[in-house]
């Protein structure tokens, strides 16, 4: 009679059990997989519209998405482009082939695509309502990940909205505080010149400054995140990011191209 208790009986047992687990997990991840794909797709439709304003508690997403239109601009030229294959940019930053490793970065990034999405609300007479750049930067002890959104001027900011980051809760963490991102705002990115002058103060702006419209307060206890959040802006709407996009829509709009 065979020994239960032998080691190899064990060992036996041990894989079997093993094997089923990892039959149960895989076909698991298989079968969950699409549904988690479509809950991260709704989640950023999610942001999208709350970075412009229009999401409301209980408005179905996907519905309310319709309104957006997503296109992809090649970052040094600023135009429309429609790469071969589609753009992916979680993919696309780690392939060299479709991103390039950056010197100087004040975004502290370390890598940025060729290519860039950007999403454009209309509202119902098919007007241009607002411009949703995605934006990141590193903070004090991650990425940050971000929506921000514009008016049609394209320098007056209509909302933000954080979804993915790893700072401080209460301290760098209140970026994604709602009441925080409601200072943003009605805030300004260049000044009259075209300068980008947009800034994020080291606390609570003063009172009465002249150029308080292009400033929004700093996190309490958080400076290296408010640093990082300033230079997420600059980086993404200057030279290098969505700066040449924004001055060719801009050109366009002026001459009656763009509703």
């Amino acid at each position: 009679m065979k020994d239960k208790n032998s080691i190899g009986n064990i060992i036996n047992v041990a894989v079997g059990v093993c094997l089923v687990c990892a039959v149960i997990v895989s076909t698991a991840a298989v079968t969950l997989r699409p549904l988690q794909e479509e809950n991260r797709a709704s989640f950023r439709q999610l942001n999208v519209l709350q970075a412009a304003g229009i999401y409301q508690p209980g408005m179905n997403v996907s519905e309310a998405f319709q309104r957006i239109d997503r296109r992809i601009v090649e970052f040094d030229t600023g135009e429309y482009v429609d790469p071969p294959g589609g753009f992916d940019p979680v993919r696309a930053v780690r392939d060299p082939a479709q991103s390039r490793a950056l010197t100087g970065d004040p975004a502290g990034i370390g890598r940025r695509t060729h290519y860039g999405e950007v999403f454009l609300a209309r509202d119902e007479a098919g007007r241009l309502e607002r411009v949703i750049l995605p934006v990141h930067a590193y903070g004090l002890w991650s990425t940050m990940y971000a929506f921000l959104a514009l008016e049609p001027d394209l320098n007056t900011v209509a909302g933000i909205s954080f979804f993915e980051h790893g700072e401080t809760p209460g301290l760098g963490g209140e970026i994604e505080n709602p009441r925080w991102q409601e200072g943003w705002v009605g805030r300004r990115i260049r000044d009259s010149d075209g300068n980008l002058v947009f800034r994020v103060d080291r606390g609570r702006t003063p009172e009465g400054v002249p150029d308080a419209d292009y400033r929004v307060d700093g996190l309490s206890g958080a400076t290296i995140t408010s640093r990082g959040v300033e230079n997420m802006v600059r980086f993404w709407l200057g030279d290098e990011g969505y700066g040449p996009y924004l001055a060719g829509l801009q050109r366009r709009i002026q001459a009656g191209e763009v509703m």
